[in-house]
């Protein structure tokens, strides 16, 4: 039986001031959101905005019960969820198997390099009609889309973040004549963890300004579509609630991103 260090007092006031802290800020958090969705209420029932612009909470939840109500509700957020799921971890394996090519072979890298940047720089949103023409109208041109907009920034980070590992730990594994491969899987990889945490959480953002953007340009159901739909026959509360609906859905897989980070830190740590 293994022997167990109890903890100090010192460390218990800490790891119960840290609790403590956590919960003020989630509170806080939670006061702020409440607070700005009370104002919103407020200003429209005094008549201070007008709601045919910029609705209001009451009426945003109301025109998402009737969606719900009428069925289509789960179409649109399974539809889109589907798109933004499928680019964000297409994206995000290609552009880290993207990096991992480049610093195995630095020819290659120098060689792509201003390539790379100028695809970068290039607006997306500009290709559509050719995504449109090249894969056709519906779910393939939005994942590419998709995918277009977050391979290169991914690409770029974790190409970063392999070519700056310290280069003292390289040689020592060279000096105990590890091959590249194993100073790939060994080294650079565990090395980069916190950079591809940070790609994750840049892609959640991404990945729906691909999603959305794609569903703009083609798209017969989607959240994007609603938005669009709603805008063309100045439902504005329609598209509020599609909004709405996004952002949650984008904390949701925020949180499911900084689950996977807790689990991946807590391997590494051990």
């Amino acid at each position: 039986m293994k022997n167990v260090i109890p903890q100090s007092k010192e460390y218990a006031k800490y790891l119960s001031k840290a609790k403590r802290t956590k919960i003020f800020i989630i509170i806080i958090q939670i006061g702020i959101l409440l607070s700005l969705i009370g104002l919103w209420e407020l200003l429209a029932v005094t008549g201070a905005i007008d709601t045919f612009i910029m609705s209001c909470p009451s009426r945003i939840v109301t025109t998402i019960a009737t969606i719900a109500a009428s069925g289509e509700l789960w179409l649109h957020i399974s539809t889109t969820l589907y798109e933004a799921i499928i680019g964000f971890v297409i994206a995000t394996a290609l552009g880290t198997l993207l990096a991992m090519l480049l610093w195995w072979n630095e020819t290659l890298r120098r060689i792509l390099d201003p390539f790379i940047v100028v695809l970068n720089s290039l607006p997306k949103i500009a290709l559509g009609p050719i995504i449109i023409i090249w894969v056709g109208i519906g779910t393939a041109s939005i994942v590419l889309m998709d995918v277009l907009i977050m391979v290169i920034i991914t690409t770029l980070t974790m190409l970063a973040a392999f070519v700056n590992c310290d280069n003292g730990k390289i040689l020592l594994l060279r000096s105990y004549n590890a091959n590249k491969f194993q100073i790939l899987t060994k080294l650079i990889i565990p090395n980069s963890i916190c950079d591809f945490i940070g790609v994750l959480k840049v892609n959640v953002g991404l990945t729906w300004v691909g999603t959305i953007m794609g569903e703009y340009l083609n798209s017969r159901a989607g959240l994007g579509y609603l938005i669009v739909y709603g805008g063309q026959i100045f439902n504005l509360d329609l598209v509020m609630a599609s909004t709405v609906i996004l952002c949650l859905l984008a904390a949701v897989m925020y949180f499911a991103v900084a689950w996977i980070e807790k689990i991946i830190k807590k391997r590494y740590n051990n």
